[in-house]
């Protein structure tokens, strides 16, 4: 199966074999896991404090026959702190008072981790990879393109630094209507959320697959949906945002090369 190579200037320069990653059978299901795989990596462990509610003086002295018993008198049968005079004071330590612990606090030793093994990761990898020239599955993700996939361009493009060059060169090669919708597509998001990350959720657009960086990822990190990574840095969350496969990318010739001859993802 051959490709055509576009140049930074819109023009086509002869075809390339598409290495044979890109006939793996499209699996949804093992992308999708996958994706939430790779995700939960990010994951942060939270937890409260062990000793909090517990840093205090009270101590459940109400026991019958006890001194200091608290039977008939009224009064729960809780912990209260120690006060002068042997006098006791507020019920505190137990969840349903003020300032006590938690009944059941969120444990930092929580798995939180989601495993994968690295065969089934490399078969979804390949699997996105493949529905990356797919068009169906790239228009119904809500890609806007012109052309046929999947988009190859020459090793020239690594070199650009700067972004007013890789937007014109994105342009050229059909790509421009992506890029306007994920700049249009930028929203604050709803509620609590709009505090954090910048408040705002931008739609992803092209992802540049590169052998080497000669600067293209520094012309590239400000423009709105592009991301850029090295073709041995792949993994499902960056060719299936939100664990839906068939991701617009651009791929250099090099990084090709690289994908058929280090046999990545086998």
């Amino acid at each position: 199966m051959k490709a055509s190579v576009f140049k930074t200037d819109g023009s086509q320069s002869g075809e390339v074999e598409l290495p044979t990653q890109f006939g793996e059978e499209y699996r949804p299901d093992l992308i999708r896991r996958a994706f939430h795989a790779q995700r939960s990596l990010s994951y942060q462990p939270k937890g409260n404090y062990v000793l909090a509610g517990f840093n205090t003086t009270a101590e459940y002295y109400g026991r019958r026959h006890a001194w200091r018993q608290i039977i008939n008198t009224g009064r729960s049968r809780l912990p209260r702190e120690k006060i002068p005079k042997g006098r006791s004071g507020r019920v505190l330590r137990v969840p349903q008072a003020a300032k006590g612990h938690r009944s059941h606090p969120p444990k930092p030793w929580t798995k939180i981790v989601e495993k994968i093994n690295s065969k089934e990761k490399n078969y979804a990898i390949r699997s996105a990879i493949a529905a990356t020239a797919n068009s169906d599955v790239v228009k119904h993700r809500g890609h806007a393109f012109a052309g046929k996939l999947p988009l190859i361009i020459d090793d020239s493009l690594e070199s650009l630094k700067k972004v007013k060059e890789v937007k014109t060169t994105l342009e050229k090669i059909g790509l421009s209507q992506d890029l306007e919708r994920a700049s249009e597509g930028r929203k604050a998001r709803s509620g609590r959320a709009r505090l954090r990350r910048g408040g705002y959720r931008v739609p992803k657009s092209v992802l540049i697959v590169i052998a080497d960086d000669k600067g293209v990822w520094r012309a590239s990190r400000n423009i709105p949906g592009v991301d850029v990574v090295k073709v041995d840095e792949l993994n499902a969350e960056l060719l299936a945002p939100g664990g839906d496969a068939g991701r617009l990318t651009l791929w250099t010739k090099s990084a090709l090369q690289k994908l058929a001859e280090k046999q990545l993802y086998q």
